[in-house]
């Protein structure tokens, strides 16, 4: 038992370090750029999969996909959202590293892809506020490259576990996404688990050795 409280301690405390060197190192890390393409493996409580990223359909979401994962943005991460049409996930565990990125928020940019099944694109609530979190196309979702007269540009495609991606729970359908995200934002994953329990988890998230 004491085995497993040092472990988790010390888990605990390697998160508080990597959110205040987020902090620390904000303008380095809003200047990280992404690749032409690269690939990131996520590891989940349903088993892995495997993104790849291309710039070329979406520069600026490159980019903070890029400074996401490589800040370790997506480890603990609990996948919130999961239905028929998409895969959600992208609220930290600790606010103060989710108003980081809302307050850096990212311009729009043309839609180059569509959004088709197993393609990933930024969720936003409106004009230019995609910040951190991102979606899964579960199903074709062509509405969506015309939405809202702006449109969600892809900005990678899951390239290896589709099968583990449509394993997630998606008991609670729609409604954290629309009722509960404040919450979420200001009390992380202690609220969901509270009162959502059986969701699964990002464990880690991880950019692949690039050729």
């Amino acid at each position: 038992m004491m085995r497993k409280v040092c472990v988790l301690l010390i888990f605990l405390f390697c998160i508080e370090n990597l959110n205040a060197q987020l902090l620390k190192d904000s303008a380095q890390i809003l200047k990280m750029q992404a690749p032409a393409t690269f690939k990131a493996e996520f590891k989940t409580t349903q088993g892995n999969f495997i993104i790849e990223v291309y710039k070329s359909w979406s520069p600026k979401a490159a980019d903070r996909l890029y400074q996401l994962i490589s800040t370790g943005c997506f480890d603990n991460d609990i996948i919130f959202r999961a239905t028929i049409k998409y895969v959600q996930f992208g609220i930290n565990n600790d606010s103060t590293i989710n108003s980081f990125w809302d307050n850096h928020n990212l311009p729009d940019e043309p839609v180059i892809g569509s959004n088709t099944d197993s393609v990933v694109s930024f969720a936003s609530g409106g004009a230019n506020t995609r910040s951190a979190q991102i979606f899964i196309n579960m199903r074709n979702n062509l509405k969506l490259d015309t939405a809202l007269g702006y449109g969600y540009p892809p900005v990678a495609k899951v390239v290896k576990g589709m099968d583990v991606v449509r394993k997630f729970n998606s008991q609670y359908g729609d409604d954290i996404t629309f009722n509960h995200q404040d919450s979420i934002y200001i009390k992380g994953n202690a609220y969901l688990e509270k009162n959502f329990p059986g969701l699964d988890k990002i464990i880690s998230a991880t950019i692949l050795h690039q050729q």
